[in-house]
């Protein structure tokens, strides 16, 4: 089952000619969820040709400006095909209100259901076939959550020639077994699960930070995470100008990653005093730290692999 992250925007505070606002999308399967959607969305998701109306959920980090300006343009954008699910648009305190009023000031057409549902407090928020999102707080100048979608854990690797031993013939109770059935054996014993498979196998793992301080709680909560896409807005020698404005530099970025022992840090969110050239300083200064960092642009693509 594929699953892989696509930046459609990395930028902060203001769009650039080259670098929309922060927009992540993640597909597993078919199935799509955006998390954030700033100013410049959909033209990313038109240009990667991916199917808008396929997406689920949306989860809002907070909303400022620049995570928000884009979803009007996808509501009205997901009204053009033909849509029988609902909408499920997730996020903190004001979320509610500012979708309702885009709704009613831009007398939006909207032929498919909408449930916006906001965050009360820490925990799952939504769930899937073989998957739950986790909100967690964020510590920013208003309500602002990060996220983390989670797999559920795979069995272990099948062992036919164990299956074979034991007397189960190649068939429908292989599949039974990897399943997690018991099932009976050509002698009429009874063969386990854990008679033919190996040790249980975790599923992936994705976690979205941004708008934050960096304090110690989020790698407790981005712990073990195959991507971990966070905000790198500063370089280190403003430091104290990002904790003033409640952000984080490129290197506390890394250092987030490297004690949650995260298998690759991707950067995003960039203050827009960066241009292109010299973006290279906040990658080197979180490579410092954490070697697996790279930087995301509009439009990169990160596969998300199982590790076994």
């Amino acid at each position: 089952m594929n699953l892989e992250a696509f930046v459609l925007g990395c930028g902060g505070m203001m769009p650039l000619p080259n670098r929309h606002l922060t927009s992540v999308l993640l597909r597993r399967e078919g199935e799509l969820f955006l998390f954030d959607g700033g100013e410049g969305t959909q033209v990313s998701l038109r240009k990667l040709n991916l199917r808008w109306k396929k997406i689920s959920a949306i989860f809002v980090s907070h909303t400022h400006a620049d995570h928000v300006t884009g979803l009007p343009g996808i509501l009205m954008l997901s009204s053009q095909v033909d849509r029988d699910d609902p909408l499920y648009i997730i996020g903190p305190p004001k979320t509610a209100e500012y979708i309702e009023t885009s709704r009613k000031v831009l007398d939006m057409y909207i032929n498919y259901e909408i449930i916006v549902k906001e965050i009360t407090e820490p925990g799952v928020v939504y769930e899937g076939d073989g998957f739950r999102v986790r909100a967690f707080p964020l510590r920013h100048t208003r309500i602002c959550m990060g996220y983390v979608f989670e797999e559920d854990g795979r069995p272990g690797q099948f062992h036919p020639e164990k299956a074979e031993q034991l007397g189960v013939p190649r068939g429908p109770l292989w599949s039974k077994l990897q399943s997690g059935e018991t099932v009976l054996s050509s002698g009429g014993t009874e063969v386990r699960p854990e008679d033919v498979l190996g040790e249980p196998r975790s599923g992936r793992k994705f976690s979205y930070v941004t708008d934050t301080l960096a304090f110690p709680e989020i790698s407790g909560e981005v712990e073990g995470s195959d991507l971990l896409i966070c905000e790198g807005m500063f370089e280190k020698e403003l430091e104290e100008s990002a904790r003033e404005k409640k952000h984080m530099t490129a290197e506390q970025a890394a250092r987030i990653a490297l004690e949650a022992r995260v298998r690759k840090l991707a950067l995003i969110h960039y203050s827009p005093r960066y241009t292109e050239f010299n973006l290279k300083r906040l990658l080197k200064e979180a490579q410092d730290v954490f070697p697996e960092t790279v930087l995301t642009r509009d439009r990169s693509i990160f596969p998300i692999e199982y590790i076994d």
